[in-house]
């Protein structure tokens, strides 16, 4: 039977853990070869070494997503290796539990770098060459901050509801290069990141 991404390449962000695990794991038994990409590079590896455990195709790379040297190291990397580069998945994602009157200024700029810069350095970096190729598809992952408000998530809110907007720019210039943009508002996961707010109402 013929998988549905068969020779296809998939970059996903955050990979080394929760959704972006999920993520990776799903494309590649779609027939994807996926990049795990991840701050944290031991995970990556583990995820990337249990795809492959199964027969299937992944490799491993450590990135900063606010670093754009990181970003474009990552997309040179995989447009060398395997010539193309068909799905991005924008996963990565942090948040600082603090009112905003408490939340310093480094940790308002971690939250942004990483859940809005660093989609948007991941789509400079792979847009030449999905232009080049003539089609590809971009998700970027938002979240229900995107849709309603709670409080102490002042800079996640901001960087959902931006991430939903850029995603929509992203697709009307993608259009003319049949490069697709989705964005996905998925609700409470149970992984590490959701663990923290057990028994609040969020």
């Amino acid at each position: 039977m013929e998988q549905a991404l068969a020779n296809q390449v998939a970059i996903v962000t955050g990979a080394g853990s929760g959704l972006g695990e999920a993520a990776s794991r799903a494309l590649a038994a779609a027939g994807a070869t996926v990049v795990v990409v991840d701050i944290h590079g031991d995970n990556a590896q583990r995820v990337a070494g249990e795809i492959r455990a199964q027969a299937l195709r992944a490799v491993a790379l450590t990135a900063d997503v606010r670093q754009w040297d990181d970003v474009q190291a990552v997309a040179d990397l995989v447009a060398t290796d395997y010539g193309r580069i068909d799905i991005l998945v924008n996963n990565a994602a942090i948040d600082h539990t603090v009112s905003i009157d408490q939340m310093s200024i480094q940790q308002w700029d971690d939250v942004i770098g990483i859940n809005l810069r660093g989609p948007f350095l991941f789509c400079k970096a792979v847009l030449p060459v999905m232009e080049r190729q003539g089609r590809g598809h971009i998700v970027n992952v938002a979240s229900t901050a995107a849709k309603r408000a709670w409080g102490q998530a002042a800079a996640y809110h901001a960087s959902k509801w931006g991430l939903i907007g850029f995603t929509r720019g992203l697709g009307v210039e993608g259009r003319p290069y049949n490069i697709k943009a989705s964005v996905i508002v998925p609700g409470g996961m149970r992984t590490h990141f959701f663990d923290r707010f057990a028994g609040t109402d969020i």
